[in-house]
């Protein structure tokens, strides 16, 4: 079981800790900054997992919106605590998160070599669109 809460900034050590061992941190996101922004927003919510039987976070997931599609990042579940519900729970309250505020849509974005998560994603009933997804830097990204 878990307790899920909203972040705090208590926490940040310990999220960080957890994004860099699921591997979701790259040179151009930094997780300071993209906690920081969060934060700051109406239209999003860091999450945290703490396991019940040893008050620590385990799992994450931070929701935002645009107003009609929902957006979940940064979903992670500590290794050992994989397949034992935590991923389930921390995707039900983000999207519940989501449809509280009237957002009719949940989406995620997954690398290609993250293969092993879109089963879990299928099994919650997301599903591959069709969709190319096209960036462009507005800044000197940071690994330049």
């Amino acid at each position: 079981m878990l307790t899920i809460r909203s972040y705090a900034p208590a926490d940040f050590e310990k999220v960080v800790a957890l994004w860099e061992a699921c591997e979701l941190t790259r040179p151009w996101n930094d997780p300071a900054a993209d906690i920081e922004f969060c934060l700051a927003s109406e239209n999003a919510r860091l999450m945290v997992g703490v396991a019940d039987d040893e008050s620590r976070i385990v799992a994450t997931a931070m929701v935002g919106h645009d107003g009609h599609r929902g957006w979940i990042y940064y979903v992670a579940v500590a290794p050992e605590h994989r397949a034992k519900g935590a991923g389930r729970e921390i995707m039900a309250r983000a999207e519940e998160w989501l449809t509280c505020r009237g957002v009719p849509k949940a989406m995620l974005m997954i690398r290609e070599t993250n293969s092993k998560v879109i089963g879990f994603y299928e099994r919650l009933g997301y599903a591959v669109e069709e969709r190319i997804v096209m960036a462009r830097w507005l800044k000197k990204p940071p690994h330049a």
